[in-house]
């Protein structure tokens, strides 16, 4: 007998919503950490829990009892080979980058209306970013988000603020409409986007669009560190580093295209 439609996807939900939350979690969560923060009862999340084990997709440690997202996953990764494609072109990139300005950088493509970190270097700062490659970020509060938010239609734009909303993520954050396509269109002019705290107190961020051929956004590449890696003054000198490595990948990738 067939459970009922209803009933199956809530679990499907709750599944996903389990696999969500641990990609964000490097350290993984327990049972009871996943049954409170995503409002599951104990027993349900248990059995996803071991269901999702048992299909590869969750590991857990024998120590502790924390899940972590098993090998598994990687199978569902290669639906995603054109993303794999622009890490390998980008990386040395993003290398040189992070060589020259000694800070982590990102790399972020569109997602669902938010932006997602593809592939990250980290620089040779003691400072490092609380970020990792899947994480999913907002378009409004982050300089490779407005970087993206910049160059899209209007109509996807839109799309993605009535889906996401502009949260507040600090006393800095852009939350209302008018303020963000007045930020957007400074982002245009000067050819790169800045977080100043709005998404990390203490974090300042840099980022400028990776565009096609024919001017269409691919994603944006970015540096992020500390108020103290990245101060005001040094803003312009980093922007432009980086506007040069964003033009540099644009134009391999717009070679690569026209070859195939």
């Amino acid at each position: 007998m067939h459970k009922r439609p209803d009933i199956s996807s809530a679990a499907v939900e709750r599944a996903l919503e389990i696999l969500e939350t641990l990609a964000h979690r490097e350290r993984g969560l327990t049972n009871s950490e996943l049954s409170r923060r995503l409002a599951i009862p104990k027993s349900s999340a248990s059995y996803l829990l071991r269901t999702l084990e048992a299909r590869g997709y969750l590991k857990r440690e024998r120590l502790g009892g924390r899940y972590r997202l098993g090998l598994k996953v990687l199978n569902l990764g290669q639906g995603v080979q054109p993303y794999l494609e622009l890490r390998r072109v980008a990386l040395p990139v993003l290398n040189r980058l992070a060589r020259d300005t000694g800070i982590t950088v990102h790399l972020a493509v569109l997602d669902h209306g938010e932006a997602v970190y593809v592939e990250r270097v980290e620089g040779s700062g003691s400072d490092k970013p609380d970020t990792w490659v899947g994480r999913r970020i907002k378009l409004h509060s982050t300089a490779v988000g407005k970087a993206i938010a910049a160059h899209l239609p209007a109509c996807e734009l839109e799309s993605a603020i009535a889906e996401h909303g502009l949260k507040m993520r600090t006393f800095n954050t852009i939350t209302s409409d008018a303020r963000l396509m007045h930020e957007l269109e400074k982002v245009r002019a000067l050819g790169f986007a800045v977080d100043d705290e709005e998404n990390n107190t203490g974090a300042r961020c840099v980022a400028a669009a990776v565009l096609d051929g024919f001017g269409r956004i691919i994603g944006a590449l970015g540096v992020c560190g500390t108020t103290m890696q990245i101060e005001r003054s040094s803003l312009r000198r980093k922007a432009e580093s980086i506007i040069d490595a964003a033009r540099e990948l644009s134009a391999q990738l717009s070679m690569l295209s026209a070859e195939r």
